[in-house]
């Protein structure tokens, strides 16, 4: 179970197992940009579970790993005021063997945060006394 707390200022933890995730707010919105706010980590979490797959992939087939980078970029509608599109693209350097180029696409297609986003789970939020 996660548990989220209230430090301060526009700042928002979430405690979960032994971390703690901290947020907060650009300066321009009235924080103090001392921390990545929620959506930051929302693409993060995207990025971040698209590149462990894409590092399973190449240790499973013993590729070199360390020069790979994926860069996200993300397209904004201003009518609707979020994201429609999230382009996602593993920069490979060119001693990648070319025949795997398809696979690492198809394997990161897989990452666990992407499922849940074309299928997302149903969220409830309710209320309840403190005791």
């Amino acid at each position: 179970m996660m548990k989220i707390t209230f430090p301060g200022g526009e700042k928002v933890f979430a405690h979960y197992d032994n971390f703690v995730i901290q947020t907060d707010q650009p300066v321009v919105e009235g924080g103090e940009g001392s921390a990545p706010s929620p959506f930051d980590l929302f693409i993060a979490s995207i990025g971040t579970c698209i590149g462990y797959y894409v590092l399973k992939f190449c240790k499973q087939r013993e590729i070199p790993y360390e020069d790979i980078v994926l860069h996200l970029n993300e397209e904004w509608n201003p009518e609707l005021r979020r994201i429609t599109r999230i382009k996602v693209i593993i920069e490979l350097p060119p001693s990648f063997p070319a025949k795997y180029r398809e696979a690492i696409v198809r394997t990161a297609d897989q990452c666990t945060v992407k499922r849940h986003l074309v299928a997302p789970p149903e969220i409830n939020i309710e209320t309840k006394e403190k005791s």
